[in-house]
Parts: C-alpha cells; sequence; structure tokens
C-alpha cells in the first residue's frame, strides 16, 4: 500500500491534497484507505457551538456538474466511527455523507450539512459490512445518495452551502469517541455529468 501523500486517484481527473493528517493512508489498485487517529471528527454542535474538525480527508477542487462516488467500509468499533464523502468550503461551511457506527450498535447512512452549525440527520440502517455513498453536484447546489449494490440509488438529501457554491470534495475517516478507524474507499467512480431525477438518482 502506497504512503501519503496521495495526489492522484485512478479514475478521477483532479489533483487531491489533504486536509488534516491521516494516521495512515494508501491507494492500492485503485483502493483508497484512509486511517483516523483518536477522537477525530468534523462536527460543529448546534448546541453548545463546540468546533472540531481534526478528522483526515483528501479533498480535490472539482468542478462543473459531477457525481463521485465509492463503495465504503469502515472498521467500526466506537460510536460514530465513520467513513464519508465530504464538501468543503471552510470551516463553518461543509457536508459529509458517512457510513457511521450508531450509538445502537448499528451501521447507517448519516448526513450532516453545515452551515454555521451542523444539522445532523440519520438515513438507513445498513445489514452489510459495505455501503455505496454518492455525492453529486448540480449548478449551485448538491445532493447525497446511498446504495447497497451500488446500482439503485436511495435519495438522502439535497441542499446548497452557500450562495458560493464550490466546494471541495473528497474522502474521510472519523473516530469521535474511539482509539481511530480505518475506513476503505473502493471502485472510486467521477463523471462529469447532472443528475436529472435526484429522486431515483438518475
Amino acid at each position: 500500500m502506497a504512503e501519503a501523500p496521495i495526489e492522484t486517484i485512478p479514475g478521477v481527473r483532479a489533483r487531491f491534497h489533504w486536509l488534516g493528517a491521516p494516521a495512515d493512508a494508501g491507494l492500492d489498485d485503485g483502493a483508497l484507505t484512509i486511517a483516523a487517529g483518536a477522537r477525530s471528527d468534523w462536527f460543529v454542535d448546534p448546541g453548545s457551538a463546540q468546533v472540531t474538525l481534526n478528522a483526515p480527508a483528501l479533498i480535490s477542487p472539482l468542478t462543473g456538474d459531477f457525481t463521485l462516488s465509492a463503495r465504503v467500509e469502515a472498521a467500526m468499533q466506537s460510536t460514530f466511527d465513520a467513513g464519508a464523502l465530504v464538501l468543503w468550503q471552510d470551516e463553518r461551511t461543509w457536508a459529509k455523507l458517512a457510513f457511521e457506527f450508531s450509538p445502537a450498535g448499528e451501521a447507517m447512512v448519516v448526513s450532516v450539512v453545515t452551515r454555521g452549525e451542523s444539522d445532523d440527520c440519520n438515513s438507513m440502517v445498513v445489514s452489510s459490512p459495505e455501503v455505496w455513498l454518492r455525492v453529486a453536484a448540480i449548478g449551485g447546489a448538491h445532493a447525497f445518495h446511498a446504495s447497497t449494490n451500488g446500482r439503485d440509488w436511495q435519495f438522502v438529501r439535497h441542499f446548497r452551502l452557500s450562495a458560493a457554491g464550490a466546494a471541495e470534495v473528497g474522502f474521510e475517516a472519523q473516530s469521535p469517541f474511539g482509539p481511530g478507524c480505518r475506513a476503505r474507499f473502493s471502485q472510486i467512480e467521477h463523471t462529469e455529468r447532472t443528475l436529472t431525477d435526484l429522486r431515483n438518482g438518475e
């Protein structure tokens, strides 16, 4: 497995850079692995306004309308351990679509949109050890979708981060309460297209 830094990913026409340092990272046969250290997260608590932004993410300024998807696995041991696709504008303007370990001990698809404070929403429970996640850019807005087979997409969220519209996009691992978490992103696919139906993901 190659060591950080990682600047390119096969199939993605962009150059990536790190936001936060991973405990470990590698690229093996097109699959990206990111290991987050202990007590790492992206979250702006809407109750206390406490800011935590120390989870490692590999991001790139993709432009125009696009989709970026990946098959996501995470070594979930502690509450909120996760692997996620992320959007980033600045420390108070970002979003993530995560495959996350819930307080009930279930793997779930969870989305967080942060515009000042984080708006956190649980979506679906996943019974398998992996899920496909996708972020799409449509004009100045974005959409999140998830899939259990990589073909049939379930709508999660449609939102606009800010009037500026543009955001960097990429991959993140986190372990807010645990000693660390390793996430693997495979079958990474980048398309330059505009989704026409957000509800069925086409």
